[in-house]
């Protein structure tokens, strides 16, 4: 679930419990990758189930709150922006998931983690000024994709569509953190993330049925799987990292979610033998280092970075 955060420029005093809980997120949404590579079901299956599980226990909860606070209906522009947030959030997840079938954890997750750089340029093609220090980390980000796609030129065709989705999948999800941004200005936390995970999970159901991909039939480890990667990146990852927003700041927990491309490499080469090349380690840096500067030097309310939102 997400909450509104505050833009914080400066240095912020991260408490022992905050710290904790910052290694408990990381390590959580590490897992995301790993788990659904392992898991044996279509891409656009584990994007949808990801979703429903999630909608099927804030909806409820969307309800119980309105009922106590006798909330009056949303206006349109709300709902309009609600549908075209989850339609974004959909996308992102079928591109990013679709990904791991073709590319390396590794360049995966290094790919997606460019999310802020978009963010960025969705704010400057919006009229918002964006600092030299911000352009400097957007072009960093960008060398980094360049022989993150180089690495994999030179391996198969395959390799580079996936880096493509990836990279797909981190600007569909600055597109969707941007509109949602928008939306938490009058919306709860619970009422707009049922909503959104709510029009995600449908829109994801229609493109399976209309792809032909299987929704059910799978083996006991792959529910396993779908339940783990509900409990553990969307629920210790993404909630412990928005309940941080309120108390270390969107800055903190932006940096910190680039913790996910060591933890998920880790993983993925003890899980899978997948070793990322080492091509790519040069690429991470490029973007990792970007990223921060993108995130510490651009406006972090304007670029859409009070929400946080990746595997």
């Amino acid at each position: 679930m997400t909450r509104p955060g505050r833009a914080t420029m400066g240095p912020v005093a991260v408490s022992r419990t905050d710290a904790v809980l910052l290694v408990v997120a990381v390590a959580a949404v590490s897992t995301s990758a790993p788990l659904v590579k392992e898991a044996a079901a279509p891409a656009l299956a584990v994007a949808f189930w990801r979703n429903a599980f999630a909608s099927g226990g804030l909806v409820p909860l969307a309800g119980v709150q309105a009922r106590r606070r006798a909330r009056v209906g949303r206006d349109r522009r709300t709902w309009t922006l609600t549908i075209v947030a989850g339609l974004l959030l959909g996308a992102h997840f079928a591109a990013w998931i679709s990904s791991l079938s073709s590319t390396t954890v590794a360049a995966s997750v290094v790919l997606v983690s460019t999310q802020p750089v978009w963010c960025a340029l969705l704010a400057r093609a919006q009229g918002e000024a964006v600092s030299r220090r911000a352009w400097i980390g957007i072009g960093l980000a960008l060398l980094g994709v360049v022989i993150a796609a180089g690495v994999d030129l030179g391996g198969s065709g395959r390799a580079l569509r996936g880096d493509a989705l990836a990279l797909a999948g981190g600007a569909l999800a600055a597109g969707y953190v941007s509109v949602g941004a928008v939306v938490r200005r009058t919306e709860s936390t619970t009422d707009y993330t049922a909503g959104c995970y709510s029009v995600a999970a449908v829109a994801l159901l229609v493109a399976a049925l209309v792809g032909g991909q299987r929704l059910s039939g799978f083996d006991l480890r792959t529910w396993l799987c779908l339940a783990a990667i509900t409990v553990g990146p969307q629920l210790l990852g993404h909630s412990v990292f928005n309940r941080l927003l309120r108390t270390v700041g969107p800055t903190v927990v932006s940096v910190a979610v680039l913790g996910e491309i060591v933890g998920a490499s880790i993983l993925a080469a003890w899980w899978f033998g997948q070793e990322p090349p080492a091509g790519l380690i040069p690429a991470a840096v490029c973007i990792g280092t970007g990223v921060v500067l993108v995130v510490r030097f651009g406006s972090l309310e304007r670029v859409g970075l009070t929400e946080i939102e990746a595997g």
